[in-house]
């Protein structure tokens, strides 16, 4: 069993000063594997005074030494990639071929797309042509708290500690209690690349206890969080005494609108889409709106797809989803889709249990609900699990309508063979990001939502603008 007690606090691992030791499961088996810390004030206090300490200098650093650091850690990190993915595959049970391509290459692909962005992102530049003497400043914010999900570890952790360091920001990450040994391993690459001592920290640490330090600390500037929209709500008030700048990536139901035009293969990739990382993904097509003409043929379709959906370890090689991360999240889920069942959904696939042949690990049935309403519990609330909720539309506008009824605004997508429709809907729906006919948004696209899926935008130039201010001076010198 692993021993992954000690934080990284100014270019070192040191021992916690309030350490409270907290297992870390395999949710394919129920066993621990690894035991880490979660700190305490002094812990917190100590990470955001090292980060503090670092930050006069490293606010100076040239661009050129920020991406010559860059680009060390990328190529450490390709090292050190299936590594990457054998880890989260044990602490959060993605299967190993997935996490090994997905979840470690999630790291690589944002250090890439942020290394093309500060080459071309120029921090000081003219107004305009005909202001000569106004100059327009991008500066690091300062000292930035990161707080990151279990769901996709690395995907979250670079997209925040690489812009962070790529404006001159110093940081302290609070990675998740549920999958927290990802974050280790990055921590060690990050050492080995030479970060200098306290440009980067790490504190192992629950929501209620380190994060709520770091996000009512009065020497955090930022707090960028991605996690459940309850908890964003949480670190905004946290947060409002100090007036930080708080960047939120949170929830999502997004609507996957299938018109009778679609693909012939556009239901059974809404269900993949839908099932990866067990259904852990808060940009998860979780409604399928079908035109009415193609809806019976859609449900045979997804109860097809969705039966053919094999569970099986994370440890195992294979085309399979795994289980879902934690106890508490399996009994969230299991009460869902038994209250979808209760609410009067008919499910057409999966159901409430573990799947045949799987007593032990977190594991959960692929389900299909057809013939839901927007009223339905399984089609408002974020489940994240695999389990799929379908109502028809007639209509155009009746499919816009029913995408836009929710309180999140993350992703939608839309499966239609008609360019000028495609072009319409995408338009109209209420979210921060839209795909169409399955095409994956490319590297440097921002990530980020609308209204209770948050306020942040996460990716390329549009990610290194959330960690620096802007300021204007007139009567600029001429050169």
């Amino acid at each position: 069993m692993q021993d992954a007690r000690k934080f990284y606090i100014n270019g070192q691992w040191v021992n916690p000063l309030q350490g409270q030791d907290f297992p870390v499961i395999d949710p394919s088996t129920e066993e621990s594997i690894a035991t880490i810390s979660l700190g305490g004030q002094s812990d917190t206090d100590a990470a955001v005074a090292a980060a503090k300490a670092a930050f006069p200098s490293w606010r100076k650093s040239s661009k050129a030494e920020r991406l010559e650091l860059m680009e060390n850690i990328l190529d450490i990190y390709m090292k050190r990639s299936d590594e990457m993915g054998a880890v989260i595959s044990s602490e959060m049970g993605a299967p190993i071929d997935m996490s090994k391509m997905q979840q470690s290459g999630t790291g690589s692909f944002h250090l890439k797309a942020f290394i093309d962005a500060l080459k071309g992102f120029e921090f000081e530049r003219g107004l305009r042509d005909d202001a000569p003497n106004d100059r327009i400043l991008h500066e690091p914010i300062g000292v930035c708290a990161l707080i990151t999900p279990w769901n996709w570890p690395m995907n979250q952790i670079t997209l925040k500690v690489i812009p962070a360091l790529a404006t001159g920001c110093t940081s302290i990450l609070k990675p998740s209690e549920q999958s927290p040994l990802s974050a280790v391993l990055f921590s060690e690459i990050l050492h080995e690349a030479g970060v200098p001592a306290g440009v980067y920290n790490m504190v192992n640490g629950d929501g209620p206890g380190v994060g709520s330090q770091l996000s009512t600390h009065k020497d955090v500037d930022m707090v960028s969080f991605t996690g459940s929209t309850r908890a964003g709500r949480a670190i905004t008030i946290a947060g409002a005494d100090t007036i930080k700048r708080v960047s939120l990536e949170l929830g999502g139901k997004g609507a996957n609108i299938v018109f009778a035009d679609a693909s012939e293969k556009a239901v059974k990739q809404g269900i993949q889409r839908c099932f990866n990382n067990t259904g852990q993904s808060c940009n998860a097509p979780t409604r399928m709106l079908v035109e009415r003409s193609r809806y019976d043929q859609a449900v045979e379709e997804a109860k097809a797809a969705a039966e053919a959906t094999t569970v099986n370890t994370a440890a195992e090689s294979g085309r399979h989803i795994g289980p879902l991360v934690s106890e508490m999240q399996f009994n969230k889920v299991q009460d869902l889709i038994q209250k979808g069942i209760d609410e009067g959904a008919n499910l057409v696939a999966g159901g409430v249990g573990r799947p045949e042949g799987l007593n032990r690990g977190y594991f959960v049935r692929p389900t299909v609900f057809a013939d839901c309403n927007n009223d339905m519990q399984v089609m408002r609330e974020e489940i994240f699990g695999p389990v799929l909720s379908m109502m028809p539309f007639d209509t155009e506008e009746e499919a816009i309508a029913i995408a836009n009824d929710t309180e999140y605004g993350l992703t939608n997508y839309i499966q239609t063979s008609d360019p000028e429709r495609a072009r319409r809907v995408a338009r109209e729906v209420r979210s921060g990001m839209v795909d169409i006919n399955g095409q994956a948004r490319s590297g440097g696209s921002p990530f980020g939502g609308m209204k209770q899926s948050g306020n942040g935008r996460e990716g390329g130039i549009w990610g290194l603008e959330e960690f620096l201010e802007v300021r204007a001076i007139g009567g600029w010198p001429a050169e």
